[in-house]
């Protein structure tokens, strides 16, 4: 990401790029890097850490606090706060920080926290996401790439979320969560379990109730592929007869394919952490 600062004026900047565009009523600190490009509406305050990459547009009134990356071409609303910091009683005011990739839509009022000290010193969002208005994503958590979550929805410490997940309205993940690739948590769902890959969850608690085919049709999966999954939810969920088992029956029917071992691997993570969260095993780490 090609990042400089305005307010360093023996830096060479190339002409042929657009300057950053500052509205005269945002407080951006002369410290903060501004890519070309990029558009700072009004009522905005940038911190002196904020790093902001080319094109990205704050519309009015967001507040970048602590060191924070946001990618290219990201499209952030009213009222978002970006890089506050973690709800965590234990946080001490390590210097954490917040990386965002690139053409994302973060809609108005969602918080994205800063990490704590006790996993990787980062909170992480992937690119091609859509956070509607009032989201959540608390201190430490990792969002992966064209993740989809609603509005009003909460994701506690820690909660990793796999590329192509789908969270609905209302939705709350209990720290240390994980929900899978391809996954889809149903409305005002409350995920205390790990989700695995491809399924779709739905109630209180959330639990798979089926494979997420809208999803493995739309991203093109072969109908082959499509077939594996659901005789791996049948058998684990429906079925329930057990990860090992599962795993026999699934390779003696030469359903055994890439989807299927991560799926498997997805489920014993899960199984091997307490309350069916395989991240927990980091909070015994940490």
């Amino acid at each position: 990401m090609d990042i400089y600062s305005p307010n360093q004026g023996t830096q060479q900047v190339d002409t042929q790029e657009p300057a950053p565009k500052v509205s005269n009523l945002a407080c951006v600190d002369p410290a903060a890097s501004l890519a070309p490009g990029v558009e700072i509406g009004p009522f905005c305050v940038i911190g002196p850490k904020a790093k902001i990459g080319r094109n990205t547009k704050l519309i009015n009134n967001v507040t970048i606090l602590g060191d924070v990356t946001l990618g290219e071409d990201n499209l952030v609303s009213p009222g978002a706060v970006l890089g506050g910091e973690p709800q965590d009683v234990s946080y001490r005011g390590t210097d954490t920080k917040v990386v965002i990739g690139d053409r994302n839509v973060i809609r108005e009022c969602v918080t994205i926290n800063r990490a704590s000290e006790k996993e990787d010193y980062y909170t992480r969002v992937g690119s091609d996401c859509y956070f509607m208005g009032n989201v959540h994503i608390a201190h430490d958590c990792m969002i992966g790439d064209r993740v989809i979550i609603g509005h009003g929805s909460m994701l506690g410490g820690h909660v990793h979320v796999d590329h192509h997940a789908t969270l609905s309205g209302s939705v709350a993940v209990t720290h240390y969560g994980a929900i899978g690739c391809y996954a889809f948590i149903g409305a005002a769902g409350r995920v205390l379990q790990d989700i695995a890959p491809y399924m779709l969850a739905d109630g209180s608690p959330a639990r798979p109730r089926c494979i997420n085919i809208v999803a493995l049709r739309r991203n093109d999966f072969e109908q082959p592929v499509v077939d594996a999954i659901n005789e791996a939810y049948r058998l684990m969920y429906r079925a329930r007869v057990g990860l090992s088992n599962c795993e026999e029956i699934l390779k003696s029917k030469g359903h055994l394919i890439p989807e299927i071992s991560h799926f498997l691997e997805s489920v014993a993570q899960s199984q091997a952490g307490r309350h069916g969260r395989g991240r927990e095993l980091r909070r015994k780490a940490a």
